[in-house]
C-alpha cells in the first residue's frame, strides 16, 4: 500500500471547472497555498461537454443553414454538403485550443498543487483522495453538476446520449429523439437538425417553459420552420428498444422511434461522492445550502457554481468565485443573493433574459407594472440584414425600477449584457436613454426600450402645455 501524503493548505478546492479554477488562480496569485482536486478533465463540464463544444457545433450548424438554397438577400447557393467528421473535428479542435488556459501545467505554474483524483471529506476540515490528505483553512466545493437522468421505465435498458457523450458521435444521427425542451435540448436539437438529422423534441411541460411565452414562441416558430417535430405537453412514460419513446398527452399514448436518444432534461449537482455529512455540510437535491456569502453550515466550507444550488451557469460560477475570494481571503462582506445573472438560450434566434419575465412580474406586483416592447422590425440594422425576427421587452415597476428584460432575436445574447451592467450598477432608465448608440446596430434596442418608457410623459398633454407656455419666453 502506497503511503498517503499529508499536507496543509490555505485553500482546498474540489473541482476544476470554471468556479474552482477561478478560486484557485486568485488565491494562488495572492500568495496562498492552494491544493486543487479534480477527478475528471481540467476545465470541467463547460470546456469539455457544455458551453464550448455546443457553441462550436452550433456554429457549424449555422454555417450549413445559412449556406442552403433560399435566395436570401438575393444570394442563391447550391450543393451544400455537411461532412460530420470535419464538424466534430472542429468541435474538438475548439476544445483543444481553449484547454491550455485551464490546464494542469498552467495552474501548477501559478503555484497550485493539482491532484488528479477523486476527493472526499474526512472530517470538518480535512479532504482526502487516494494519495493525499489535506487539512485546509478554507475549503471550496466546486464540483459542478451532471446530466440528470429521469426515472423513466426502460430508459436504463437502452443506449442513450447526454451532453457528456453526444460530442463523441462519429456519425450524424439519422433520427434523433431529444428528451427535454429546455435550453440544452433546444440548442442541440436545432444544431443536429441543421446538420441534416431528423429531430423530435419531447417536453412534458412547455418548450422553454421558464421564458417569456411570446419570446419562446419566436424560437418555437423557427424550430418548426427548420423541420423539427416539437411535442410540448407530452410526457415520456416508458422507453423501449429501438430506441422508442412512448409519450402520453391529452390525446393518449404515442410511440416515437429514432436512431438515437438524447436525454437533456436538466442537470443535478455532483455531490454524491463527497461524504458531506462527515464535514457537517448541509445539502439537498438542489445543492449545498449556502448563505449569501456562499458559506455552508460548516463555517470553513464554501460552495460555488452548480454545487451551490443557485443557478447553473458558467458565468455565475465565475462570479461566485470572485465573491468567495473576497470573503474567504479578505473577509469582505459579499452578497450572492444580490447578483444579477443573465441567461441565454443559444438557439437561432437567441433568447436572452435577465430578471423576471412579464408573467412572473404580474404575479409579484399585480397590474401596477409597466411593459414596453420594441420589435426588431423597427430596427434599421435588422432590416438591412433581412432578419427582423424577435423583439425586446422591458418590465418595470410603475416608477421605473427594472424588474426584467427579455430579448429574442439574432445575437440577443450580446445585447443583454448592457442590462446586466445597468441592474448590477443600479443605474436609472434615464441613463440608458442618454447613452449614444452607434448607428445602425441591433443593440440599439436597449436604448429604444428605455426611451419608449418615457414617451407617455414626454409627449403628454401636461408637457405640451408647458411647451406652449415656454415658447412665449423663448
Amino acid at each position: 500500500m502506497s503511503k498517503i501524503a499529508k499536507m496543509r493548505a490555505d485553500i482546498v478546492v474540489i473541482g476544476a471547472g470554471s468556479g474552482g479554477l477561478s478560486v484557485a488562480a486568485g488565491a494562488a496569485q495572492l500568495g496562498l497555498k492552494v491544493v486543487l482536486f479534480e477527478k475528471g478533465e481540467m476545465g470541467g463540464d463547460c470546456l469539455n461537454y457544455g458551453c464550448v463544444p455546443s457553441k462550436a457545433l452550433i456554429a457549424a450548424a449555422t454555417a450549413a443553414h445559412d449556406a442552403r438554397p433560399g435566395g436570401r438577400l438575393g444570394v442563391t447557393t447550391e450543393g451544400v454538403t455537411v461532412d460530420f467528421t470535419r464538424v466534430m473535428a472542429h468541435v474538438h479542435a475548439t476544445i483543444a485550443t481553449i484547454a491550455p488556459v485551464d490546464s494542469q501545467s498552467r495552474f501548477e505554474g501559478l503555484g497550485v498543487t493539482v491532484v488528479r483524483e477523486s476527493a472526499r471529506f474526512v472530517d470538518a476540515r480535512t479532504v482526502a483522495s487516494e494519495s493525499v490528505r489535506v487539512v485546509g483553512r478554507k475549503i471550496v466545493v466546486a464540483t459542478g453538476s451532471r446530466a440528470a437522468v429521469p426515472p423513466i421505465p426502460g430508459l436504463d435498458q437502452v443506449p442513450y446520449l447526454t451532453n457528456e457523450t453526444v460530442f463523441d458521435l462519429k456519425a450524424l444521427p439519422e433520427r434523433l429523439i431529444v428528451l427535454g425542451g429546455g435550453p440544452i435540448g433546444i440548442e442541440l436539437g436545432q444544431a443536429f437538425r441543421r446538420l441534416g438529422a431528423e429531430v423530435v423534441i419531447i417536453e412534458a411541460g412547455e418548450v422553454l417553459g421558464r421564458e417569456d411565452r411570446g419570446a419562446a414562441q419566436v424560437v418555437i416558430d423557427q424550430l418548426e420552420a427548420d423541420g423539427i417535430e416539437l411535442l410540448g405537453g407530452h410526457k415520456a412514460v416508458r422507453v423501449e428498444a429501438g430506441p422508442t419513446v412512448i409519450v402520453q398527452s391529452e390525446a393518449g399514448e404515442r410511440a416515437i422511434t429514432g436512431s438515437h436518444l438524447l436525454v437533456a432534461v436538466g442537470r443535478q449537482p455532483a455531490l454524491e461522492t463527497l461524504d458531506l455529512d462527515r464535514a457537517g455540510v448541509a445539502y439537498d437535491r438542489n445543492g449545498i445550502r449556502t448563505d449569501k456569502s456562499l458559506r455552508s453550515s460548516n463555517r470553513r466550507v464554501y460552495a460555488v457554481g452548480d454545487a451551490a444550488g443557485r443557478g447553473q451557469f458558467t458565468h455565475l460560477a465565475g462570479a461566485h468565485a470572485g465573491l468567495v475570494v473576497r470573503r474567504a481571503i479578505f473577509a469582505l462582506p459579499v452578497d450572492a443573493d444580490d447578483l444579477q445573472v443573465p441567461r441565454v438560450t443559444y438557439a437561432d434566434p437567441e433568447l436572452a433574459a435577465i430578471g423576471i419575465n412579464e408573467d412572473e412580474a404580474r404575479k409579484a406586483h399585480g397590474d401596477s407594472i409597466r411593459v414596453e416592447t420594441f420589435e426588431f422590425t423597427d430596427n434599421d440594422r435588422a432590416q438591412a440584414e433581412g432578419d427582423t425576427r424577435g423583439f425586446g421587452k422591458l418590465v418595470t415597476t410603475s416608477k421605473g425600477k427594472v424588474l426584467g428584460v427579455t430579448i429574442v432575436g439574432r445575437h440577443a445574447g450580446d445585447h443583454i449584457h448592457i442590462w446586466a451592467l445597468m441592474l448590477s450598477s443600479r443605474l436609472k432608465l434615464s441613463q440608458m436613454t442618454s447613452a449614444i448608440a452607434p448607428y445602425p446596430v441591433r443593440s440599439e434596442i436597449g436604448k429604444r426600450l428605455a426611451g419608449q418608457w418615457y414617451t407617455p410623459a414626454l409627449f403628454s398633454d401636461r408637457t405640451r402645455m408647458l411647451v406652449s407656455i415656454l415658447k412665449r419666453f423663448a
